[in-house]
């Protein structure tokens, strides 16, 4: 996939790994740093960056989720089974975090001709290609219909969904994310949103239409090759890929250019959630 070779293979990846961090914050700082990474690589002061993190319970919604005409029956479902919610800054629908799903963002900068959104795309599928190269299968990307957050870029196997590409794109910075179900069981969360979208909906009409989800189409990467795999065995995996694809690669945090940059995207994307909720609390 020779499209995708300037857009992965960089001078420098700095990593950022909140792959165990992040199971003790809440995800709305994922968005904040991201949105944070955006700005300081799009302003060309910070290298391309890889960031990965993974995050406890949590179920994050799109914008239109929160426009459910029953949302809090949905909302009140989800805390009964264990998990917290936000809503993120960027677009898409619900999709469930855990302690089995492994997020990725590739933090690029728009070159002059700017980084068209399917070369974002693309750039992420090879990436997984990669990672999973030594595996005799084959990745598609393809709308899987009846799964939650479903795209044009989601990524199955066998007509099963275990991962969804997403962007977000600020200040000359974009950053493509994507969400990769590593272990657990695939259906049972999509379970979960499914019940989400049934208390919240009902039989109401809506402007927007909202996915039949049927979970049988969504699996995690363990359950689709038939062996046990680890969030670490991934996480290796993809290191391994970037270090390939770079000629330095290292281990890095915030600079202190970064933090208070962060400090305000963050400050941003809570307020924005206190708003949204503040009427169901």
């Amino acid at each position: 996939m020779q499209v995708n070779q300037d857009l992965l293979s960089q001078k420098t990846w700095r990593v950022i790994d909140q792959s165990v961090v992040g199971l003790h914050v809440n995800a709305l700082q994922s968005f904040g740093m991201d949105d944070t990474l955006c700005a300081s690589v799009g302003a060309g002061v910070s290298p391309a960056t890889a960031r990965s993190w993974v995050h406890h319970k949590t179920v994050v919604l799109g914008i239109q989720d929160t426009k459910l005409p029953f949302l809090k029956d949905g909302l009140k479902h989800l805390e009964e089974k264990g998990y917290r919610y936000i809503v993120r800054n960027s677009g898409g629908l619900a999709v469930v975090l855990d302690e089995g799903v492994l997020n990725l963002s590739l933090i690029l900068a728009e070159t002059e001709k700017g980084i068209d959104i399917n070369r974002g795309y693309d750039a992420m599928l090879a990436l997984v290609e990669e990672m999973f190269a030594d595996y005799n299968v084959n990745i598609e990307a393809k709308e899987i219909v009846g799964s939650y957050c479903p795209g044009s870029y989601d990524l199955s196997i066998g007509g099963k969904k275990f991962a969804g590409i997403s962007q977000r794109r600020l200040r000359r910075g974009v950053a493509v994310q994507i969400y990769l179900c590593v272990n657990g069981s695939g259906s049972e969360r999509a379970e979960l949103i499914k019940t989400f979208y049934h208390l919240g909906k009902r039989k109401s009409e809506t402007k927007f239409e909202y996915p039949e989800i049927n979970p049988e189409v969504m699996a995690s990467l363990s359950e689709l090759i038939r062996q046990p795999l680890t969030i670490e065995d991934v996480m290796l995996r993809f290191l391994q890929v970037l270090k390939r694809r770079s000629e330095q690669l290292y281990a890095g945090t915030l600079t202190e250019e970064e933090l208070p940059i962060f400090q305000g995207y963050h400050q941003r994307v809570m307020d924005r959630n206190d708003k949204i909720f503040s009427e169901f609390s």
